[in-house]
């Protein structure tokens, strides 16, 4: 299959890793990945702001550029949900090509049935389910299925898990006491099942959550579920 990565602007400026380490994993299973440079932000602020005009010839971009692909995966389901479900009303249109991008994991799991990537990964590791992973791209429990089957890995439930970080875009700018609020408490539950690491399947989230476990001076570290797939 050729698949198209759509890198998105978090990775490529803080988290480049995990562009890279979806990359990896997918050519591993056999598929042709390319990156194409053309590729820029998804407008996804830009919408949610409401500078609709200007999101307009980005989604454009995409759509131009990754249309030929049989599908495009990318490391953010946040970027991933606003593709699919702003898209349409934005443009116009609804292109093929929005139905066949996808996030890592869902792509993996619901695409193609693939649960055990040959991963290793010896650490306590405690997942993250992000807002748009479970109210816009819907991809359920594919990251869980996933990380369960990552050899030495020590999978522990996040209480409270299904609560938002604090970060929303936007939102942690403009609301920043609420914020940090609902970020302590996401960091008391993360700190709480004793894991090493906290996973999620968004950069941004984990740029938020990475920021106050580090505040903390713990040695709790935020890591991207694509490193830990693409790890050996």
């Amino acid at each position: 299959m050729k698949i198209g990565l759509f890198a998105t602007c978090v990775a490529d400026t803080m988290f480049p890793e995990a562009a890279t380490a979806t990359a990896t994993i997918l050519r591993r299973l056999g598929h042709q990945v390319v990156v194409p440079r053309e590729q820029t932000c998804c407008g996804q602020m830009h919408m949610n702001s409401g500078y609709r005009r200007s999101a307009a010839p980005l989604a454009e971009r995409f759509v131009a550029t990754y249309g030929a692909f049989d599908a495009v995966v990318s490391p953010s389901s946040s970027c991933v949900g606003a593709i699919r479900q702003l898209y349409p009303e934005l443009l116009g249109i609804d292109h093929p090509v929005l139905e066949r991008t996808m996030e890592l994991s869902e792509f993996l799991v619901h695409r193609l049935g693939v649960e055990d990537v040959g991963a290793t990964y010896p650490h306590r590791v405690t997942y993250h389910p992000t807002c748009h992973s479970l109210r816009v791209t819907r991809i359920g429990d594919a990251p869980l299925r996933l990380l369960r089957n990552v050899r030495r890995l020590e999978l522990v439930e996040l209480p409270d898990a299904q609560e938002c970080c604090g970060f929303g875009g936007t939102f942690s700018i403009k609301n920043s006491e609420t914020s940090s609020a609902m970020l302590a408490d996401k960091c008391d539950a993360i700190e709480s099942t004793g894991a090493g690491i906290c996973t999620a399947v968004d950069g941004s989230c984990l740029l938020q959550i990475g920021g106050g476990l580090s505040r903390r001076g713990g040695d709790t570290r935020a890591v991207h579920l694509a490193e830990i797939l693409a790890s050996r």
